[in-house]
């Protein structure tokens, strides 16, 4: 199973201000485990909202809304693509991971779907598709 696992936004985050050097020695121990693990896929941190934008979908049009947004709580900081064998595992992983923030934070785990929950709405020729674009985006990587 794969998981998005998503570190909330903070005043702090929002605001810029960078961790301390022990901070990301921290966050680096925590990353290396993930890897010798063999659970981490990705991660990485966002830039704050004020230099985003959202896109807006309302029936035919699009509407660009700039950041910052205002529900800071709701936003994301950081986020890491885990592999473990069941959601279990990934609270356990999180439970071993420094505070990411310098005040009280909150770290969202969700599991990301996969081929085969999608069923019969994805026909075979789509899975063929959802396969090869697979491929060319890891052939891209390496």
């Amino acid at each position: 199973m794969r998981f998005m696992v998503m570190v909330k936004a903070t005043p702090d985050s929002e605001a810029g201000v960078m961790p301390s050097p022990e901070e990301f020695a921290a966050m680096g121990a925590f990353n290396e485990a993930l890897v010798q693990a063999g659970v981490m896929e990705a991660g990485e941190g966002l830039h704050p909202s004020a230099r985003g934008v959202r896109v807006s979908f309302e029936r035919q049009e699009r509407r660009v809304i700039q950041g910052p947004f205002t529900e800071t709580r709701e936003l994301v900081a950081g986020f890491w693509i885990w592999k473990c064998a069941s959601l279990q595992d990934a609270i356990e992983w999180v439970k071993k991971c420094p505070n990411p923030m310098r005040t009280d934070s909150e770290i969202e785990i969700r599991q990301i779907y996969a081929t085969e929950d999608f069923g019969d709405a994805l026909t075979p020729e789509l899975r063929e598709q959802e396969e090869r674009l697979r491929r060319d985006v890891q052939s891209r990587e390496a």
